[in-house]
């Protein structure tokens, strides 16, 4: 794609004037307002979040993961022994991002994740749909395999030998809840004037400052 094309795709932010004095004191209280109405407009997607780690090696990775619950941090499910399980178990920071195309949105937090309990875990997997239970029991997440074929081979086999009963949570399924310590909110604003709000923990409060676009 040339320069011109993608000159012609420059997009037009707009939106509600978004600052300190009319947001929430509290981020959590503020990302449930967002939240909600990007949930209530219809998008099915709107728990769809990046997810950025660092290795090791400190080499960043990012992915798309779906948010389950908001707590005292954010909620999502994934092998342990998938990368960004292998990630985060060598260093716990994480950043978390959303963005709402439709509203002009996006929200950015930064933090530390913690394993779940294995209760909270196997709750979480009991709800599932069946199929996806199969294919988190035999999917080696983030190894190489040979085919998608003999991934659909191996949920197969599975589901002929337990039948109708059920199946068990693997031991290496699991989750992580993002504890955050930061959050920047973005508005998007006519002639790139956009709005930017940051929260920051200090010991047990949280304060707020306005962020240059």
């Amino acid at each position: 794609m040339g320069s011109k094309s993608l000159a012609r795709m420059r997009v037009q932010y707009h939106g509600k004037e978004f600052s300190k004095s009319n947001s929430a004191d509290d981020p959590f209280e503020q990302f449930k307002l967002w939240f909600a109405e990007v949930e209530s407009s219809g998008d099915k997607l709107a728990n769809a979040m990046t997810l950025s780690t660092v290795s090791a090696e400190k080499r960043p990775s990012s992915r798309i993961v779906l948010l389950k619950k908001i707590d005292r941090g954010f909620v999502f499910y994934t092998h342990l022994t998938s990368q960004k399980g292998r990630e985060l178990a060598a260093n716990s920071s994480a950043c978390l991002s959303f963005f709402w195309p439709a509203f002009h949105r996006q929200v950015k937090i930064s933090g530390d994740g913690e394993v779940l309990s294995r209760a909270e875990v196997e709750a979480y997997f009991a709800s599932r749909p069946r199929g996806s239970q199969l294919s988190a029991a035999i999917s080696p997440q983030s190894e190489i395999v040979e085919s998608r074929q003999k991934l659909i081979e191996a949920r197969s086999k599975l589901a002929n030998e337990l039948g109708g009963d059920e199946v068990a949570c693997p031991d290496n399924w699991g989750g992580y809840r993002v504890i955050p310590h930061a959050f920047e909110f973005w508005q998007g604003q006519d002639d790139r004037l956009h709005d930017r709000v940051y929260y920051r923990k200090a010991d047990s409060f949280w304060t707020k400052e306005r962020l240059a676009p």
